[in-house]
């Protein structure tokens, strides 16, 4: 099928990360759908562009039906997900379109594997959570790092932000994840230590060593559905940990064109077997931005067909992690394969 008569619902189409997935579908030529409960604000997204904008009530099951009419995939953008992800899931069974979101909190990502594939799988439907700057670029960094590997004795993700200007979407996920995280370790998801493990992580330069603390994201949920290994690791540093936790901190500025702010990030992801390791790393501007081309493309792919398998998955499990990397614009992420041989880490 044509790209340019692809329609994509965008639910949750003003919020600050929607507004990057709404743009990179137009640059792609895919014509997104705004979807949303505040009529004021989805016409202010759509900028001029009528009959582009469907406003929802997301406890209203028919609402939702009426609001995917037409579309070709949904990407819900509306947190907390822990509230939309399962209404917006189910819409997109009941139209049998691909469902794709760039959620960050454990507990609503363990519920639609739980409660939702069996389901999807027999409705033949894609439903892919966390394709985003937590979840899915770890995911996918992990399986680039493993490469050849049929398993690994640990892997780690590691997270540098030179600053963290959070969303009030990011603040109000933070407060009601309060409780609700988990770690990686002996196989199994279960309670992270606390207070969490600190230690020098020596990032590629120009980042270089850093103080990291571990962290609580979707990428432990995402990369322990497909990759056999008993340690998933994730850590930052500490700085845009103490952003976050600042009530002063500002939201993000944009400084470009694209609407991104200044904000650079690394994602550096090491998996060890056998004390041989290998590397995969991403840097680019923005996490907020980034996930948009990387929701897009998968978004892309499935929509044409090149995904084998149906029902509740992580960005592993259906894409080939390094092509899928390198298909990205490097003005929106730079990504450093892994060498074939296995690397001192």
């Amino acid at each position: 099928m044509n790209t340019h008569h692809r329609t994509v619902a965008v639910v949750g189409a003003y919020g600050h990360t929607a507004a990057f997935v709404v743009a990179e579908l137009r640059r792609r030529g895919l014509t997104p759908l705004l979807v949303g409960r505040d009529a004021a604000r989805l016409d202010a997204a759509a900028k001029g562009r009528p009959g582009t904008v469907r406003v929802v009530s997301l406890d209203d099951p028919s609402s939702l039906d009426r609001a995917l009419t037409g579309a070709d995939a949904v990407i819900n953008c509306a947190g907390p997900f822990a509230v939309t992800m399962l209404p917006v899931i189910d819409a997109a069974l009941r139209a049998g379109i691909p469902y794709l979101d760039v959620a960050a909190e454990q507990a609503a990502i363990l519920e639609a594997f739980r409660l939702r594939h069996r389901r999807a799988r027999e409705a033949g439907v894609v439903v892919l959570p966390a394709m985003a700057f937590y979840g899915g670029l770890g995911d996918l960094l992990a399986g680039a790092a493993i490469g050849d590997w049929p398993d690994a004795d640990e892997i780690t993700v590691a997270i540098a932000l030179d600053s963290w200007w959070p969303t009030e979407g990011t603040r109000r996920t933070a407060r009601s994840n309060a409780g609700r995280k988990l770690a990686f370790t002996g196989g199994r998801l279960t309670a992270p230590e606390d207070p969490p493990r600190s230690y020098s992580w020596r990032f590629p330069e120009p980042v270089g060593v850093q103080r990291v603390v571990e962290l609580s994201t979707a990428d432990q949920v995402t990369i322990s559905r497909h990759l056999r290994v008993p340690e998933i690791r994730v850590c930052i540093n500490e700085a845009p940990l103490r952003d976050l936790s600042d009530p002063a901190t500002p939201p993000p500025t944009a400084v470009d064109s694209h609407g991104r702010s200044a904000q650079t990030f690394v994602v550096d992801v090491v998996a060890r077997r056998a004390g041989a390791g290998r590397r995969a790393t991403a840097s680019g501007r923005d996490i907020y931005a980034v996930s948009a081309p990387l929701v897009v493309e998968a978004a892309t792919r499935i929509m044409d067909g090149r995904v084998d398998r149906t029902g509740v998955a992580a960005a592993g499990e259906l894409f080939d992690a390094a092509d899928f990397l390198r298909a990205l614009d490097p003005a929106h992420l730079t990504f450093g394969a892994p060498d074939q041989a296995d690397q001192p880490v």
